[in-house]
């Protein structure tokens, strides 16, 4: 027969959990024949016999395709938190930036890990999700970061489908409704930024605003930005490469920086920003030389924007303190990346050209369609365009600029 009992010591109840009370299950058993050879197909543990005649009657069906490749049975005995931890592992060190991958990492660790870390693989159930989100959501977790526990097992468990460990996603079936998501504070207008250009003159804050606000540069690009990819007699500079993600946070040196995140890319600096390189350049020697008559060791890191003493600047400390430095001044709150986002909507709304605000950024035409809230079907109208010209850049760039900065 197909559908055995039996009777265990400790069921689980519908949600996955162990009741500590004695009950009946139904294990389904099958063979069948694949490349002319007898076979045996095993799921033990299901609560009802409706569930276990209802699984025999779906595999029953499967296992007469030939196409059809059953899940690995030691894959399938292996708790959640191991079978993540793996895949994790294998899947991001190819796939994912080392910020997101440790971004993953962290979630599994504290939000997911702690729920289902310790069901088999085969053994979770959307229900059992459903009840994660609703624990995570009760405990105070945002809206936002319980969505991202759910697209982390998504991805992980689709890929565990394709390797034939599991038979469908949970994750599919699940019918958790998520909340609104937090709004992404809008972006400053070309006035706003001035301002805010304004009250960091002459701070350390200055030609980080300039790199994220006037340029869109992102935060690791701008930490990661060295003097060598900065030609200020020709006016250009280079992004080709950011700081790593993995640096210790005491770190004084960096001797090995990391490709940017999209594509490489070479921007002219306009006449409005040229006194602000200059001026920063002269800065940090003086900086270098008082610290060296001062005994001190001044860390030549090369990097445009640096601690007194050369050393990286952090991104999470500089995330931190400007949410901070903004309440200071009295500036709506936006987080640091948020300067890219203006950078691209103040570009956009003044000259209307989507395609070189694209180029400038560093994005996709996908990308930057979807950052500007436009459509992403545009391989047609940009199919005539293969490569935006400095003297573009420049226009973009000098309209934009202009405009904060004036006469």
């Amino acid at each position: 027969m197909a559908i055995s009992e039996r009777t265990i010591k400790n069921k689980r109840n519908g949600s996955g959990e162990l009741t500590g009370k004695p009950g009946t299950v139904y294990d389904v058993n099958i063979k069948y024949k694949s490349n002319g050879q007898q076979k045996t197909y095993t799921r033990k543990g299901f609560r009802t016999k409706k569930e276990a005649l209802h699984h025999e009657a779906e595999m029953k069906q499967k296992l007469t395709n030939a196409s059809y490749t059953p899940p690995a049975a030691a894959q399938r005995k292996e708790p959640v938190s191991v079978y993540m931890t793996d895949w994790l592992a294998r899947h991001g060190s190819a796939n994912l930036r080392p910020s997101t991958q440790a971004s993953y990492q962290s979630h599994m660790r504290n939000h997911i890990f702690p729920y289902i870390g310790d069901v088999p693989l085969s053994q979770l159930t959307p229900a059992m999700l459903d009840d994660m989100y609703q624990a995570l959501a009760e405990k105070g977790l945002s809206p936002s970061s319980v969505k991202y526990a759910h697209r982390i097992m998504g991805v992980a468990l689709e890929h565990a489908r394709k390797y034939h460990y599991i038979e469908s996603n949970p994750a599919r079936d699940t019918i958790t409704k998520f909340g609104p998501q937090g709004k992404t504070p809008d972006p400053y207008t070309v006035d706003q930024m001035r301002c805010l250009l304004v009250n960091v003159m002459g701070t350390q804050w200055e030609m980080m605003i300039v790199l994220g606000g006037l340029y869109g540069l992102r935060l690791s690009e701008i930490i990661g930005l060295r003097w060598r990819n900065v030609n200020l007699t020709d006016r250009y500079f280079a992004v080709v490469e950011q700081l790593p993600f993995k640096i210790p946070a005491a770190a004084k040196e960096v001797s090995v920086m990391a490709p940017v995140k999209s594509s490489e890319r070479t921007l002219p600096i306009t006449d409005y920003v040229l006194p602000y390189f200059q001026r920063h350049l002269q800065l940090q020697n003086e900086q270098k030389k008082l610290l060296e008559m001062s005994g001190g060791t001044y860390y030549d890191n090369d990097l445009v924007v640096a601690k007194p003493d050369g050393a990286p600047e952090r991104r999470d400390r500089i995330s931190t303190n400007f949410g901070q430095l903004l309440r200071h001044m009295g500036m709506p709150h936006m987080r640091f990346h948020d300067t890219r986002h203006s950078a691209a909507t103040n570009m956009h709304e003044l000259t209307g050209d989507f395609y070189t605000v694209g180029q400038i950024l560093g994005h996709s035409l996908k990308g930057i369609g979807i950052q500007l809230n436009m459509s992403n079907n545009l391989e047609a109208v940009t199919a005539q365009y293969v490569d935006v010209r400095m003297e573009r850049k420049l226009f973009v760039l000098n309209t934009y600029h202009k405009a904060v900065l004036g006469e």
